[in-house]
């Protein structure tokens, strides 16, 4: 039984392209997750997101181990320096194996204040509320109160 970083190896050797051939950007960015579609790799480069070496490229730009990859995606910078060029999408242990990550840590989450807690007594007024306000001005109007 294999174990499972040869397993891992042999899945990137399958996805790697011959000898000699070279792979797109986007379609490389997409292959090792770090963009869910290769649409949006694609969108990513023409609104120059993406840099290769430095240099805003076209999403068909071919790429080369040992290239430098930086992705601006969903408000974080991702830096990647390639080490193994894969076209097909792998599972994400395997991904990891093709770059080498240098990215900044990713920003500190902001704390979201959970939505539907309020104080007591604001906003719109509950069924009893709303059922004790018209007892209130039916007295006030000198007509008999509800049941109760």
């Amino acid at each position: 039984m294999a174990s499972d970083g040869d397993d891992d190896k042999a899945a990137a050797e399958r996805a790697a392209p011959q000898s000699g051939e070279s792979v797109r950007v986007d379609s490389w960015i997409w292959a090792v997750r770090l963009i869910k579609t290769r649409s949006q790799g694609a969108a990513a480069c023409k609104g120059g997101h993406v840099r290769v070496n430095g240099e805003r490229v076209k999403p068909s730009h071919t790429v080369r181990v040992g290239d430098e990859v930086r992705l601006r995606h969903e408000n974080r910078e991702r830096i990647v320096v390639i080490k193994r060029l894969i076209r097909k999408r792998v599972g994400a242990p395997v991904a990891v194996q093709c770059y080498v990550d240098n990215s900044p840590p990713p920003p500190p989450r902001e704390a979201v204040a959970p939505a539907g807690i309020r104080d007591r007594g604001t906003g719109r007024p509950t069924k009893r509320d709303r059922r004790d306000l018209e007892r209130l001005r039916a007295l006030e109007k000198g007509g008999r109160p509800g049941p109760r």
